[in-house]
């Protein structure tokens, strides 16, 4: 059973970007610290940190953060705000705790807080926080707002922080949260939108953080509930039945969490409300969070060529007879990476991890670098 955040390694990500250079060969596990209900609704406008309740969705161009203009999104729609309620809350009276995350005018927050839930509202624009603290005043306490960036907790540059830059530590110990065993229920609710211009590299940045049980994992199995682009969506939750949007992304999203679909808004671009739930049983088997950039390695390996077949990226990936590994996993030679669910994929890795043909499992490009992508 893991504890998340007990005795865990700081760790560098390994990439599957290979380049051309030498091979090594590491043993078992070792890791190489490198030299649902659609709602059609429209009300998108451009968005300035000034309430604007008539419409759905809003864009702010915010602050400048490290000389680089960010444009988030904020729900601006009573209506929007009820139904998202109603979804999570359901008949619930009790206290309930969520993280929302940007939420800029608080029209969210409000349908929260009268829905009798408490609230930490995580905003990383200072314009929004004197309004957001007046939402509290007659709550008893179930509101609070910190001045921080959710999607920006536990960069990997690390040096003086200043908020809304912060760890995830300061945060959760500023509140009181104390780590739950990964055995045990989500201990609280996170809410948001994810950022238009970098959404893909914070999924990234979230299963990293998943998979290694650190930042917000490091708590429990923390469930999320996030606006996505359609397009993104669909590659989350792809198969080998959507063969051009399978990808490494897929098959790490579905094994780590169940995937709900909640709801949909069509704007300029559709977008999907999902729940990410981590998988109880995440860690119970072979796959941990020692050695989970492994099965991150070779996920990206597979998928750099989606439609050769999997035997030829075998011969690259360890030095275990590839034969005998398809014999262990009952696939065939002709099977490509992209007839490859999920889940075979998951059998693949322990199937290699657990093989006792050979004192080495695994072989890593001598260059590999330590990135998100």
């Amino acid at each position: 059973m893991w504890v998340p955040g007990v005795g865990l390694l700081s760790r560098l990500m390994l990439s599957a970007l290979t380049r051309a250079g030498r091979f090594c060969i590491l043993k078992s596990g070792a890791v190489r610290l490198m030299d649902v209900p659609a709602g059609n609704r429209r009300g998108l406008s451009d968005y300035y940190p000034h309430l604007m309740p008539s419409v759905g969705f809003g864009k702010s161009s915010s602050r400048v953060y490290r000389c680089r203009s960010e444009t988030k999104r904020y729900i601006t729609s009573p209506r929007v705000a009820e139904t998202l309620v109603r979804i999570l809350r359901g008949k619930r009276k009790s206290c309930q705790l969520f993280l929302e995350c940007n939420p800029g005018p608080g029209i969210l927050t409000r349908a929260l807080l009268e829905s009798g839930a408490k609230v930490v509202a995580l905003e990383s624009d200072e314009t929004f926080i004197p309004h957001l603290k007046s939402l509290g005043k007659k709550v008893n306490g179930r509101l609070e707002v910190v001045y921080c960036d959710f999607f920006k907790l536990d960069p990997r540059s690390r040096g003086i922080l200043t908020p809304p830059v912060m760890t995830s530590d300061m945060l959760f110990q500023y509140l009181g949260i104390e780590a739950q065993p990964w055995s045990k229920g989500a201990p609280l609710k996170a809410i948001g939108i994810l950022p238009p211009k970098n959404e893909r590299s914070a999924l990234w940045k979230l299963l990293h953080d998943l998979y290694s049980c650190t930042s917000i994992y490091k708590y429990g199995r923390l469930e999320l509930n996030l606006f996505i682009t359609e397009k993104e969506c669909r590659k989350i939750m792809a198969n080998p039945q959507n063969p051009g949007l399978y990808q490494a992304l897929s098959v790490l999203c579905q094994i780590a969490c169940g995937i709900k679909l909640l709801h949909t808004e069509s704007l300029e671009q559709n977008l999907c409300f999902i729940q990410l739930t981590p998988h109880r049983n995440l860690f119970t088997g072979t796959l941990t969070p020692f050695n989970y950039d492994v099965f991150f390695h070779m996920l990206r390996q597979c998928f750099m060529k989606r439609n050769a077949k999997l035997i030829d990226h075998l011969h690259s990936l360890s030095p275990i007879d590839a034969m005998h590994i398809l014999k262990q996993i009952k696939k065939n030679k002709d099977v490509k990476v992209i007839d490859m669910y999920p889940e075979d994929f998951q059998h693949l890795f322990e199937t290699i991890e657990c093989s006792k043909d050979d004192n080495y499992k695994w072989l890593y490009d001598d260059f590999m670098e330590d990135v998100i992508i």
